[in-house]
């Protein structure tokens, strides 16, 4: 399928108006830049009730999470949230205005984990900090107005293979949290991946095959970290017993392959899963559900399949 016309005009732009990738940076100026294209307001969307941010003892320091409240009569489930960002760039700001949308449609609340980032901070660091933040949530979902026995973890990008590990993490773990459903959109699940999709992708103008080999250098401390099933999911010996899952990719995205051979990985193991590739559009296109309808319907679908797994009734 040719570009999306939305992105067509997008590119067009960054041409006309040189567009630098970050891949071509230092790492503080990439963060710079990127912190530039975070803030959004999307005033479609119904607002959560409260929108606060929590501290607690991390692995290595005090650690932030965001929550996201829609207003309830009841305990609500609750969501846990990775940023992308090639766990190198991105904030919880990063993702505030998926989280945002996302507290309202179910409903449930949200909890936007801070972590770590590379290369201050390598792998496992950002796993580490992640699967802190879901234990702790579990051990204090009834003070966040949340149910314990309803835990569900998502993410974009590199959120999505945070989000994925911890539900390895969570399975191998004796005193792990039980985790129902997980959400995974274009998600890196194998370092060093040698795809179609990794080498037909090289539009400088978007993520790209560079990109990607950009944000595995700075996240691994040494390439052969790569190799590991909670930096690469897709090396997991074992995939059975892991929660049902939703994964999205994207065709013009250089990781749709390895997110679809995960998606395969999962539904060969037994699990149930729900596999969406959105045809036309680039890696990241969630963020743009202010511009972009298809963005608007892949949160529709996530909601749905949250609503259906963790057992949530649509407020009309």
């Amino acid at each position: 399928m040719p570009l999306d016309p939305t992105y067509v005009g997008i590119r067009d732009y960054r041409v006309a108006t040189g567009f630098t990738p970050l891949y071509t940076m230092s790492v503080d100026q990439a963060r710079r830049a990127d912190r530039e294209t975070e803030a959004e307001n999307w005033d479609w969307i119904e607002q959560p009730e409260e929108v606060f941010d929590l501290n607690f003892t991390g692995p290595a320091s005090e650690q932030t999470v965001r929550v996201y409240r829609p207003r309830s009569d009841g305990p609500l489930p609750v969501l846990l949230y990775f940023f992308g960002g090639g766990w190198v760039v991105g904030s919880l700001d990063t993702s505030d205005a998926i989280c945002r949308a996302l507290a309202g449609m179910v409903p449930c609340v949200i909890v936007s984990v801070g972590y770590r980032l590379a290369p201050e901070h390598p792998f496992p660091a950002a796993v580490e900090d992640c699967y802190a933040a879901v234990k702790w949530v579990a051990d204090h979902a009834s003070d966040l107005g949340a149910d314990s026995g309803r835990i569900a973890v998502a993410g974009d990008s590199s959120g999505g293979n945070l989000a994925a590990a911890m539900t390895l993490m969570a399975r191998d773990d004796d005193d792990g949290p039980p985790i129902s459903a997980q959400v995974l959109v274009y998600p890196p699940m194998r370092n060093g991946a040698a795809t179609e999709s990794m080498r037909d992708n090289t539009d400088p103008m978007f993520f790209n095959a560079t990109s990607s080999a950009w944000f595995w250098h700075h996240y691994l401390a040494e390439p052969a970290d790569g190799d590991s099933p909670l930096a690469s999911p897709l090396n997991a010996a074992d995939h059975s017993g892991l929660p049902a899952a939703m994964v999205i990719t994207a065709e013009l995205c250089p990781l749709r392959d390895e997110g679809e051979a995960y998606s395969e990985a999962l539904s060969l193991a037994g699990v149930p899963v729900e596999s969406h590739r959105y045809t036309g559009l680039p890696h990241g296109f969630l963020a743009m559900a202010s511009v972009l309808d298809t963005a608007r319907e892949a949160l529709a679908s996530i909601a749905d399949f949250l609503r259906r797994r963790l057992a949530v009734k649509r407020i009309e």
